[in-house]
C-alpha cells in the first residue's frame, strides 16, 4: 500500500491478555513482549508495519494509563499527542471514538484503520494489498469494513462473521451475523459451512462515516465539547474526557461495531492471520518440530512427547518425557501445565483461582 497522508491507524494496546497467562501478566501483558525473540515486542511490530504505509504522525494508541510508560519506552519516537490514555477503563470502542474525533481534526477527509497490537500477520504484503483494497472501498462508501480470515480449525476463543450479501465489489459481503467466543461445537458447524469468516479485529472505515456511528451508540460527551469549547486546545481536550469519560458505556469495538452498527461489510482475506491472545493459536500458527511440538524461544530436551506447546524463560532449560497435548508455559513465579484443548477457558479458570486464592502478584 502507498504511503497515503489521508490514511490513519489507531493501535489499541490496552488489553490485559489473561488467555496467554502466565507468559502474558497484569502489569505486562502481551502488547510490550517479545513473545518469539526477535528483538521487537508485538506493539513494535505492529508500529513498523503501519509505519512503512503512512506517515508516523497518524499512528494514533489507544491504552490505560497503567501502560503509558511501557509505550514510551518501547515508542520513543511517538508523539504524547499520539497516545490516547483512557482515564477510566471504557473498553476499546469509547477510545477508538476519541481517536477519531482528534484525527477528524486534522483531516475531515481521513481513512481509518483500527488494529489491535498483537496479532500476528505471516504475509506482509498480502495483508497491506487488503489494506489498500479496504481503504478504497471505505473511502467511496459509508461504510464499516471488518477484514475476516477463513477458519482452519473450531477455534472457541475467536468472533465469527457471518457472510451476507455480496457488494459491488469482489471478496466484501454484507454482514449477517456476528458470534462471539461461541462453544467449540457452534464453532465446528460455523467453521464447517463455509458461510463463517474469523473476525481480525481489523476495522476500516472513513473517519465522518465512523464518527457518525459512534454518536448514534454513545452519550454525546465529544460532541458537546465542539459545542461548548469550539476552538478547544489539546490541555482543554483532555481536561474535558476526563470529567465525563466516566459516562460511556463499557463496550468492545467489536460490539460496537458488528453488533450496533448500520451498514457493515466483512471483507474476505488471506494473509496468514493469527490473534495471539491464546494458547492454541500459539501452536497453529507456529511452525511444529519432531513430534508435531512447538517450541517457542526456549531451550528443551524432548523424547516421547507430541502435540505440547513450550515457552520458558531464558537461562531456563526444560526436560520433556512422555507428554501429549500440553501446556507447559513458565514466566516469573508462576508454571503452569495444563491441557491444550479449551485452555483459553482453562487458563482464565486458573487466572481467577489464583487471583482470589494467591494475590495479584501472580496474576
Amino acid at each position: 500500500m502507498e504511503i497515503n497522508k489521508k490514511n490513519y491507524c489507531v493501535i489499541l494496546a490496552g488489553g490485559r491478555g489473561k488467555r496467554l497467562w502466565p507468559c502474558s501478566r497484569d502489569q505486562y501483558p502481551k502488547q510490550f513482549i517479545d513473545f518469539f525473540g526477535t528483538g521487537r515486542t508485538q506493539l513494535q511490530t505492529t508500529y513498523d508495519r503501519f509505519v512503512k504505509q503512512m506517515p508516523q504522525e497518524n499512528i494514533y494508541i489507544c491504552t490505560c494509563k497503567e501502560f503509558l510508560p511501557l509505550i514510551k519506552e518501547q515508542l520513543p519516537d511517538v508523539d504524547e499527542r499520539k497516545i490516547l490514555v483512557e482515564p477510566i477503563n471504557r473498553s476499546t470502542a469509547p477510545s477508538v471514538a476519541w481517536a477519531t474525533m482528534r484525527i477528524l481534526r486534522c483531516d475531515p477527509e481521513a481513512n481509518v484503520i483500527i488494529t489491535p497490537a498483537d496479532h500476528l500477520v505471516m504475509n506482509e504484503q498480502s495483508y497491506a494489498d487488503s489494506l489498500a483494497v479496504g481503504i478504497s472501498y471505505v473511502s467511496e462508501n459509508d461504510v464499516l469494513l471488518v477484514m475476516g480470515v477463513k477458519p482452519t480449525r473450531p477455534e472457541p476463543g475467536y468472533g465469527y462473521i457471518q457472510l451476507g450479501d455480496l457488494s459491488c465489489k469482489p471478496d466484501v459481503f454484507k454482514v449477517k451475523s456476528f458470534t462471539e467466543k461461541p462453544e467449540r461445537e457452534f464453532a465446528k458447524m460455523f467453521m464447517e459451512s463455509g458461510e463463517f469468516y474469523w473476525n481480525t479485529g481489523v476495522f476500516i472505515s472513513n473517519a465522518q462515516h465512523l464518527i457518525r456511528s459512534f454518536e448514534d451508540i454513545f452519550p454525546s460527551v465529544l460532541r458537546n465539547l465542539k459545542v461548548e469549547i469550539p476552538n478547544y486546545t489539546y490541555e482543554e481536550e483532555l481536561a474535558y474526557v476526563t470529567e465525563r469519560y466516566s459516562i460511556y458505556p463499557h463496550l468492545s469495538i467489536d460490539y460496537a461495531i458488528l453488533e450496533h452498527s448500520r451498514n457493515v461489510y466483512v471483507m474476505k482475506c488471506d494473509f496468514g492471520w493469527a490473534d495471539l491472545g491464546t494458547w492454541h493459536a500459539i501452536y497453529e500458527c507456529m511452525s511444529q518440530g519432531a513430534g508435531d511440538n512447538v517450541v517457542v524461544d526456549s531451550n528443551v530436551m524432548i523424547e516421547d512427547s507430541h502435540n505440547n506447546v513450550i515457552k520458558l524463560p531464558k537461562g531456563k532449560l526444560g526436560v520433556i518425557n512422555g507428554l501429549d497435548g500440553y501446556i507447559v508455559a513458565e514466566e516469573g513465579n508462576v508454571l503452569l501445565i495444563c491441557k491444550k484443548s479449551d485452555s483459553s477457558a482453562l487458563v482464565r479458570k486458573y487466572v481467577n483461582e489464583v487471583q482470589i486464592k494467591y494475590g495479584d502478584d501472580f496474576v
